[in-house]
């Protein structure tokens, strides 16, 4: 089945700013996740983010904060396990798109965690990253193994979209050709 953006929620895993400079090519994850959140906020998608020990690892990058509805903090890696979590989801959007770091770690275990609380977790697979290119590619085998979805950017967007009549389209096509609308 297809997305379809009034049943779906972007969540952005721990996408800050003193944990990206030690993911593999950090700045090419970031341009894709905030392009994927432009486009999610024009098609009426929330989107949320998690924040791990923020008071040691500091808060969002600022390029993504400013695209973000909601930040919720957290301790451990799968943020399920945190008592306000589910209250933080947006009721009735029972698919979860997971962005950010790292994808062998934090948002693998939120995936799964989401997995094990009925929703349907979708891994947004051009907008994960890790310090090492190997642990993603394991996040991804693993997710694959799990029998979980995985998307790109580009597909999640056009699937929103539904159709080029929409009136959001040439806004979120350009953020698909990488430009600023």
């Amino acid at each position: 089945m297809t997305l379809h953006a009034q049943d779906c929620v972007l969540l952005v895993v721990d996408m800050q700013a003193k944990l990206l400079p030690a993911i593999d090519d950090a700045n090419a994850l970031l341009e894709r996740a905030c392009r994927l959140a432009r486009g999610a906020r024009e098609l009426g998608v929330p989107v949320i983010a998690t924040e791990h020990w923020a008071e040691k690892i500091g808060p969002t990058a600022p390029a993504m904060a400013t695209l973000l509805d909601h930040v919720m903090h957290k301790t451990h890696f799968d943020a399920c396990r945190e008592h306000s979590f589910a209250q933080a989801l947006p009721e009735g959007r029972t698919k979860v798109l997971l962005i950010g770091t790292e994808a062998h770690v934090c948002v693998l275990q939120t995936g799964l965690g989401l997995a094990h609380m009925g929703y349907v977790p979708i891994l947004v697979s051009d907008c994960i990253g890790s310090r090492q290119p190997t642990d993603k590619v394991a996040a991804l085998e693993r997710w694959a193994g799990r029998g979980l979805e995985a998307v790109t950017l580009e597909m999640a967007l056009f699937e929103w979209l539904e159709t080029p009549a929409h009136p959001a389209f040439r806004t979120v096509l350009s953020l698909i050709k990488g430009a600023q609308p």
